[in-house]
């Protein structure tokens, strides 16, 4: 089961349908996680502005929840949103996807308009 918390409230509220962690993408989290050099990194998950089609997601490890961070977890695996990008993640789900072309995270995100072809970049 997945839940989510904003900042360090003793009752965070539950927030499974603003955004979502896949199994899979919560697998390939941990095991990346345990490579980082502190035991309590976290997967930082930002939209910037940029890419080709206007936004682009960012991904990054982390030891540092900001007060505006909502954690998410699925198992073992934590995902920081700031509040700024949860607008534009807000009902998504991060999946993580092996071809044998390639292997990547994927954000499937209802309030994207449009996508470019690497799937880094979105438009709403």
């Amino acid at each position: 089961m997945q839940t989510g918390t904003h900042g360090e409230s003793s009752n965070p509220p539950i927030l499974e349908p603003l955004f979502q962690i896949s199994d899979n993408a919560a697998k390939r989290i941990s095991f990346l996680a345990a490579q980082e050099p502190s035991p309590n990194a976290k997967l930082r998950i930002a939209v910037d502005g940029g890419g080709c089609s206007g936004f682009q997601y960012r991904y990054e490890f982390t030891t540092t929840a900001n007060e505006d961070d909502h954690a998410f977890s699925n198992g073992a695996a934590t995902v920081l949103v700031d509040d700024m990008s949860l607008q534009y993640l807000s009902g998504s789900m991060v999946d993580y996807v092996e071809t044998m072309a390639a292997a990547h995270f994927e954000i499937r995100n209802p309030n994207a308009s449009a996508n470019c072809g690497c799937g880094n970049s979105f438009a709403v």
